[in-house]
């Protein structure tokens, strides 16, 4: 073989091998859906003043986290039997509404309630669970502290109700205790930041090209609340609060990310919503 040829050939090898390389490359990327409205009357069961802010309507929002080990949800929205009745819908100070399941929107990406491998809420409360048993055959995710009040005889005592997450088996559960990296990369870690809840927890995705994304869960509720640190009344634990408020600040600021607060309206209005994606 002539050193020409020779030449060519580890060229043609290393082409090839990029190319393999290439197309290896993982892939990661995030999702949002329209899983519901909240309507109040008053903002002070949250800590703020009727007349610190006009806002009112709070998104109920769904994520799905594409990754080339697995698919993830985080958080459920609204039950989906809402979606039965047209428009507002309850009162006492508190109107919910949901146009479209997300079951019904899946179907958009050729998914449906049964694609996912796991599935993991920032905490049981019945705007983030609504879905939650409709996901059959995936694995819940969640902290122990929140598992062992959740799955109780004392569930309804904060406010959780049962019936909408109870179709997980012991088998089907993984407890963990802190931090979890779902994938086992390090690019979708769960990250425990109770007050709220006993077991509240927040998701941070490293995208490649948005860069690190913090879903806050119930962390914050407003805008408002996050500038000015106010802690819900019927949160659990209001120092616990407070003190995954400072951790979670620390995080973000050290990781580069952005952090979403999922109930924001006008935060989420300005997102791209599934089929689109961030990746």
């Amino acid at each position: 073989m002539s050193r020409f040829t020779a030449g060519l050939l580890c060229l043609s090898l290393t082409i090839g091998g990029c190319t393999a390389a290439a197309d290896r490359e993982p892939t990661l990327k995030l999702y949002a859906f329209d899983c519901g409205m909240i309507r109040l009357e008053s903002v002070e069961w949250f800590g703020i003043a009727d007349d610190e802010t006009d806002v009112r309507d709070l998104i109920v929002p769904c994520y799905v986290i594409e990754h080339e080990k697995g698919r993830l949800l985080w958080d459920g929205g609204l039950p989906s039997e809402l979606a039965e009745a047209t428009g507002w819908q309850g009162d006492g100070g508190m109107q919910t509404r949901l146009d479209r399941t997300l079951s019904d929107q899946l179907a958009d990406l050729e998914l449906d309630m049964r694609s996912f491998d796991y599935v993991a809420f920032s905490h049981m409360h019945f705007d983030h669970v609504g879905a939650a048993n409709e996901a059959d055959g995936a694995a819940l995710i969640i902290q122990k502290p929140e598992h062992d009040v959740a799955f109780s005889d004392t569930a309804s005592n904060l406010g959780f109700d049962s019936s909408l997450y109870d179709g997980f088996p012991d088998s089907s559960r993984v407890i963990v205790d802190g931090e979890h990296d779902v994938f086992g990369d390090g690019r979708v870690r769960i990250i425990p930041a109770p007050g709220h809840t006993p077991g509240h927890q927040v998701l941070l995705v490293d995208l490649p090209n948005t860069g690190p994304v913090l879903l806050a869960g119930d962390l914050y509720h407003f805008r408002f609340s996050r500038e000015n640190r106010r802690v819900p009344g019927f949160n659990y634990d209001e120092e616990m609060t407070l003190a995954s408020m400072d951790r979670i600040e620390a995080l973000v600021e050290e990781a580069g990310a952005t952090l979403w607060i999922e109930h924001e309206l006008a935060w989420f209005e300005q997102l791209k919503k599934a089929p689109l994606y961030y990746d």
